[in-house]
């Protein structure tokens, strides 16, 4: 049996501020295959955001450990790290985290002349072909929508076409039709590319696209809805 691409073992996360101490992730375990999709819903506030930094590597477990393809990631290097993520992660946020000095098609260009892909101009015009906005790579991120800004980060997610990809509520900024396009768009890409998805959100529409669906409440991993809403109420 192949290991899963992404394993989380007794993951904990502690905020401390003086005296004071706060537990995000309480003993965490996960286990995700290789292109599968799972979705974590919970509230604002607890924690989504920060086990997708943990996957990914941009912050630091309090305890346990987190797995890529089998393999413990918290001895490597920073650069190392930073070399993993720049060709097997890729990310999607709320706030589209665009470079605003810089054009769709240079956003897009960026990753891949940081993996020194061949001919990144003619790469980056067909990734913003496939988000149909083949006619809006001159455009400045002010000068597009929301929506439009959405794809181009979805376009700029997948330009190494990563194995693995992570989305934290990537349409919290946008209403809900130009969401759901977003959404379709995503899907297509993640099975286009055969990508592994950890989308975290706390909207239940959102979540269905998913394989599975777990449920993070005051720190804990839960698999079922009906032991989430008796914790929490229903996870609107």
């Amino acid at each position: 049996m192949s290991r899963p691409t992404i394993e989380l073992q007794q993951l904990t996360k502690i905020f401390r501020s003086g005296t004071s101490a706060l537990t995000v992730l309480k003993e965490v375990d996960l286990a995700i295959e290789s292109g599968e999709s799972v979705a974590i819903l919970g509230p604002s506030g607890s924690g989504k955001s920060t086990l997708l930094a943990l996957i990914a590597r941009l912050d630091r477990p309090t305890s346990g450990q987190v797995l890529l393809d089998g393999a413990p990631i918290q001895d490597r290097s920073e650069s190392e790290l930073a070399l993993h993520r720049r060709h097997q992660i890729g990310f999607v946020f709320q706030s589209f985290q665009l470079l605003t000095n810089m054009t769709a098609r240079e956003n897009v260009r960026l990753p891949l002349e940081l993996i020194e892909a061949p001919d990144p101009e003619k790469r980056a015009a067909e990734l913003l072909a496939l988000v149909g906005l083949e006619d809006r790579g001159h455009h400045y991120p002010a000068q597009l929508s929301g929506g439009e800004q959405q794809r181009v980060a979805l376009a700029r997610a997948f330009a190494a076409e990563p194995p693995i990809l992570l989305a934290d509520e990537p349409t919290g900024n946008l209403d809900r039709h130009t969401g759901s396009r977003i959404l379709e768009v995503m899907v297509q890409l993640r099975q286009h590319f055969e990508s592994t998805l950890v989308l975290v959100t706390h909207d239940t529409a959102v979540a269905q696209l998913a394989d599975r669906r777990l449920y993070l409440i005051e720190g804990k991993l839960l698999d079922d809805e009906q032991s989430a809403k008796e914790m929490l109420g229903p996870v609107r």
